[in-house]
């Protein structure tokens, strides 16, 4: 929902229009990758064993406790799969063939992440991938289907939005590194070491807040500084992540650090109204 937001309002706020269907449809297009990827991550997990060691300190999955079956979650992922086709076959239409190579990439990453001979998820590269996809590609994506071109601004954002949306996969990451190391999952927690993860963390947090002020400069308005406001939130959360003890602790620092990407999507957002309602 934050990079469609974010993508969207910066494109409005340029061009002075946006056609609302194609908004819905790119949100919907977007939530069906989350959600696809979301139910790959699951039954992916399942398949492979992951949760068999019973050392694994993160939130319940569906097909592992038994809720759901392997069948059944595969089967939504072909329903869902079907779905965003059919959605982003209406966005091609409406601005061509680009689109459809960005939703082909997009599901296929989304299959990938725990799909295939060599997962993402198995990887250092998994919060790479949550950068591009659901920060270049998701904000960038929407400007462009939705106005026809794409602004400074939106580059700056898209990198932003990426980030945290990397550093939630980094907590997650972080958190069960002792875990992965066992089911042998090559994380970049598990390739580099947590000193490095948390590096990384602080990184992903802090570093759109560096981006905020270039933002408001090159967007020619002081309104697009409103996400400076979740500064002192997130040091705070930079501190409790370092001070966290391991396990499920951190389940708490994962949904702040999604709370805070909404929140800076939201002022970002609101910021980018303002400022064409006062230019």
């Amino acid at each position: 929902f934050s990079p469609v937001l974010v993508g969207a309002t910066l494109g409005f706020a340029r061009t002075g229009a946006i056609d609302l269907l194609a908004a819905l449809l790119v949100l919907g297009s977007a939530l069906l990758v989350q959600v696809i990827t979301n139910m790959q991550n699951d039954v992916g997990y399942t398949v492979r064993g992951g949760d068999n060691s019973g050392t694994r300190t993160g939130l319940p999955r569906a097909t592992a406790s038994g809720w759901l079956s392997v069948r059944n979650v595969r089967t939504g992922i072909v329903l869902a799969a079907l779905v965003a086709t059919a959605l982003g076959l209406a966005l091609v239409a409406y601005r061509g063939w680009p689109v459809l190579a960005i939703g082909v990439a997009s599901l296929l990453a989304a299959l990938a992440y725990m799909g295939g001979p060599r997962p993402i998820a198995y990887t250092p590269f998994g919060e790479l991938t949550v950068f591009v996809f659901f920060g270049l590609v998701a904000v960038i994506g929407t400007d462009w289907v939705l106005t026809g071109s794409i602004g400074t601004v939106s580059l700056l954002a898209s990198i932003a939005i990426g980030a945290m949306a990397a550093a939630a996969l980094a907590v997650n990451n972080h958190r069960d590194v002792a875990h992965d190391r066992l089911v042998g999952r090559r994380t970049f927690a598990v390739t580099f070491g947590e000193r490095a993860s948390r590096r990384l963390y602080t990184l992903l947090l802090l570093g759109p807040m560096a981006l905020v002020p270039v933002m408001a400069l090159w967007g020619h308005t002081p309104a697009l500084l409103l996400p400076l406001l979740l500064l002192p939130a997130a040091l705070t959360l930079r501190r409790d992540f370092g001070r966290c003890p391991p396990g499920t602790a951190f389940n708490d620092i994962l949904f702040r650090t999604f709370r805070l990407e909404l929140w800076f999507a939201a002022l970002l957002s609101a910021g980018a109204l303002l400022g064409r309602a006062l230019a």
